[in-house]
């Protein structure tokens, strides 16, 4: 299968050579009925699980009345779901289809606020990740990323994640924005911390700097409130948004505050398919699905509960080197480059994990999955360490 696949697809993926075919919940069946437990998501997507039937329902109800006119037409579910995140927020939303067009679009609207005073430097930190279109990845702070693409963007500069003074020596009359995730998702689970992330606010508030907030990952329950943001009591400027929002339907958003989205005027953005019928009718159920099942609660306490069971693992294996992260946003990191070893013998096991490096095991759940399907996950991750140790 894997043979025929790389015969007609560019090679820009490594793929396991497995397919699979069916989902439910934190479960996956793939085309030989093999079931494995997903602590992956579809990387931090499915965070109501997979084939929800609230979700599922919404899909082949829009499916069946439209799919799309374009946006030069009103689209009453984009309109719905652009309330629903404004009553969230109190920021106005500009949709598209993914991460990257979300912080593209970020990018633009940062430049176009500042470009009356002659700003539109951008800051970021090293080792984020904020796509792979060229203006995501001229913000990305990872040069193995970038370096066969350059010269990237220029206007872009790298500061130290959790280090203030390194971002405040690179604020100038020129900077226009500060571009964070909450959580370094791609880059390893690095978590903002509180002092940190206050402290960058406060800088931008003073240098009339706008903060960008990535919660492409960490948006949506996954770290134990609706917005990561809202755990370190500061409120960005733009917020981008995309995975979890359309639980596995493509659709990416840019939420910014009514008085930097004046910057945008007609013709200065758009997308042919953003905010379309199928993906904002997903994502309001979506919404109602986190909400009426109170994932965002769920997460802090199911997180919790991993996390203990990692420490446990932790005991017995001194590889591991440390755990970290917020909620169902968790990592292990080892001191040995066996990650991507352990990730392959868990997937034979029926374990699907994730290693951002050859060090960094990364585990993002389904926020509905169950102490049971974590117990048996940490069950096939200590069988592996084992063989491996």
């Amino acid at each position: 299968m894997n043979e025929m696949f790389s015969s007609y697809t560019i090679g820009t993926y490594k793929r396991f050579p497995l397919a699979f075919v069916k989902g439910e919940g934190a479960k996956l069946w793939d085309s030989e009925g093999k079931e494995y437990i997903d602590f992956l998501s579809g990387i931090s997507v499915c965070n109501i699980g997979h084939c929800h039937p609230k979700l599922v329902e919404a899909i082949q109800k829009q499916a069946g009345l439209l799919l799309h006119t374009s946006n030069l037409f009103h689209i009453l579910p984009q309109e719905k779901l652009a309330e629903r995140l404004y009553n969230l927020t109190g920021m106005l939303s500009f949709f598209c289809n993914s991460g990257a067009e979300a912080n593209e679009a970020a990018i633009k609207l940062a430049r176009a606020y500042g470009k009356a005073k002659g700003r539109y430097k951008i800051i970021s930190a090293l080792n984020s990740f904020h796509g792979r279109t060229f203006g995501a990845l001229s913000a990305t702070g990872q040069k193995k990323y970038q370096e066969k693409f350059q010269p990237l963007l220029p206007g872009f500069s790298y500061a130290l994640f959790n280090d203030l003074s390194s971002f405040a020596s690179l604020m100038d009359d020129e900077t226009c924005a500060v571009i964070l995730e909450p959580v370094q998702g791609e880059g390893g689970i690095h978590p903002a911390t509180k002092e940190f992330l206050q402290g960058i606010y406060k800088l931008c508030r003073e240098r009339d700097i706008l903060l960008i907030l990535d919660e492409v990952q960490t948006g949506l329950g996954r770290c134990g409130t609706m917005f990561c943001y809202q755990l370190y009591d500061v409120v960005p400027d733009i917020i981008t948004l995309a995975k979890s929002l359309g639980g596995g339907i493509p659709i990416g958003a840019m939420l910014a505050k009514p008085e930097v989205a004046k910057a945008f005027a007609p013709g200065d953005h758009a997308s042919t398919f953003g905010g379309n019928f199928l993906a904002t009718t997903a994502a309001l159920a979506v919404l109602d699905i986190i909400e009426e099942e109170k994932l965002c609660e769920r997460a802090q306490v199911i997180g919790n509960f991993f996390k203990e069971k990692l420490e446990e693992l932790k005991k017995i294996f001194p590889c591991i080197r440390e755990i970290r992260g917020i909620g169902m946003m968790l990592a292990v990191e080892l001191d040995s480059p066996i990650a991507r070893e352990v990730v392959s013998r868990a997937l034979e096991k029926g374990l699907i994990i994730n290693a951002t490096s050859d060090y960094v095991i990364r585990f993002l759940p389904p926020l509905v999955i169950k102490q049971e399907e974590i117990e048996k996950g940490i069950s096939i991750l200590k069988e592996v360490l084992n063989e491996l140790l």
